[in-house]
């Protein structure tokens, strides 16, 4: 289908970078990270364009994407790849690590999927890839808030692809096994379990799905997928 506008939310490190990596070798990309200096490393490196935006911001959020359109004209997918570690017992949790995590996490990811999901009914097609977390499959006593506000995600989505109407704009959820990322080693969580896949491995499969076509047979939310390397 030729060179396509990508953004990706949350792409200045570990998974969301690598998605970004895989898809600039084709199309135009946008990556949105909330750390200037990040976004302006990565956007130097990858020679796409950088958004420095705060998805916990509703403005900022709307601003971005409408940035994107202003520049390319459409979007062709959004991989939501922002993502808010909170690692602990909850008693262990300090009140600004629980609100962070929420306001990303949940607040954050319903706010990208406002303005994505805007663009792509305006233009009758488009991709969505929510990058979820196997955390969400069972529950695990070690990461109570965490696993809280990705299972949101998880359900916003599963509701979301339910209102589709259109196989044109597809709305999707991939769940990573357990990957050490940059927001584990900013707080000084360490990472203990079996890492199976790393951030390149799955990025490769959340590309396959933003590249969809419009008319491909796949119906939106239809599959979760397992993507952590494992049997």
């Amino acid at each position: 289908m030729g060179a396509r506008t990508f953004m990706v939310v949350g792409g200045t490190s570990g998974l969301g970078l690598a998605v970004a990596r895989l898809l600039v070798e084709e199309h135009r990309v946008g990556v949105l990270g909330d750390q200037p200096d990040e976004v302006a490393a990565v956007a130097d490196d990858l020679e796409c364009a950088g958004i420095v935006c705060d998805v916990s911001s509703y403005e900022q959020v709307r601003d971005a994407f409408a940035e994107v359109v202003e520049r390319y004209g459409t979007i062709d997918g959004v991989a939501v790849c922002a993502s808010v570690w909170a690692g602990g017992d909850l008693a262990d949790l300090s009140p600004q690590r629980i609100r962070r995590a929420v306001e990303v996490n949940a607040l954050g990811t319903t706010y990208v999927f406002k303005e994505a999901l805007r663009q792509l009914d305006r233009q009758g097609f488009g991709n969505v890839v929510y990058v979820g977390a196997m955390a969400v499959t069972k529950p695990r006593p070690g990461i109570p808030v965490y696993r809280a506000t990705k299972s949101y995600g998880s359900s916003l989505v599963e509701s979301l692809a339910e209102g589709r109407h259109s196989n044109r704009i597809k709305v999707m959820q991939l769940h990573p096994g357990p990957m050490p990322t940059r927001l584990q080693e900013r707080v000084g969580d360490e990472f203990l379990d079996e890492v199976y896949a790393g951030p390149e491995q799955v990025a490769v499969e959340v590309v396959r799905l933003l590249r969809l076509a419009p008319d491909d047979l796949y119906v939106s939310g239809a599959h979760m997928l397992r993507a952590d390397g494992r049997w």
